[in-house]
């Protein structure tokens, strides 16, 4: 037990480490030398956690995912609509926000450099695929509870996924436009209005 706890710190060590490194350096300039000496650990000791340092990465991002996608989850199980449950999350922008101008501009510089590598790209890829399923999942319950109009689930969740990534990019490119956080909540009703059913 003590043996597992211990290897459950040194993993969160180089995980801190890792972040704090590409966010300074950026992650093509961080070598795996230059984790391990930022995290204290040896490269045998890095290579037993993760196989190279893209899995590093992909651990980071799954982490900040992982956050995001439980507070997603609890929004949809409170909600009385779809509607009412994408009103919700488009309110939790200030949270995503925050996550991104910390973290985006190193997934940026990842996935540049990920375009070079289909393996990569494919794991990079793969949570715009799972929140554009997450959404037509939700779309299409709120067809079947008579909230939304019965539109293609699939483009609808385009949409919602299209708002939520260039909000995000607009707000790290330039931060001070605008309040993206009130912008992200009028986006969503703007959409909501072309996607909700109009009582007979």
């Amino acid at each position: 037990m003590a043996l597992q706890h211990r290897a459950e710190e040194t993993r969160a060590r180089i995980l801190k480490a890792a972040a704090e490194c590409f966010a300074q350096r950026g992650y093509e300039a961080s070598s795996v030398a230059e984790l391990c000496d930022a995290a204290g650990v040896s490269k045998g000791a890095f290579y037993h956690h993760f196989p190279t340092k893209q899995a590093i990465f992909l651990a980071l991002l799954n982490g900040w995912l992982g956050a995001l996608d439980s507070k997603l989850d609890a929004i949809r199980v409170g909600a009385e609509t779809v509607p009412d449950a994408l009103r919700n999350m488009a309110g939790m922008a200030g949270f995503v926000f925050q996550a991104a101008g910390e973290q985006l501009p190193m997934f940026l510089e990842f996935w540049t450099q990920a375009a070079h590598d289909p393996e990569v790209w494919k794991a990079t890829a793969a949570p715009y695929l799972r929140y554009r399923n997450f959404f037509a999942d939700l779309v299409r319950a709120g067809i079947a509870e008579g909230s939304l109009r019965a539109v293609d689930a699939e483009v609808a969740a385009s949409a919602i996924v299209s708002l939520a990534v260039g909000m995000i990019l607009q707000g790290l490119m330039d931060p001070e436009g605008a309040d993206w956080g009130r912008t992200m909540r009028e986006g969503m009703g703007m959409l909501l209005q072309g996607l909700e059913k109009t009582p007979a």
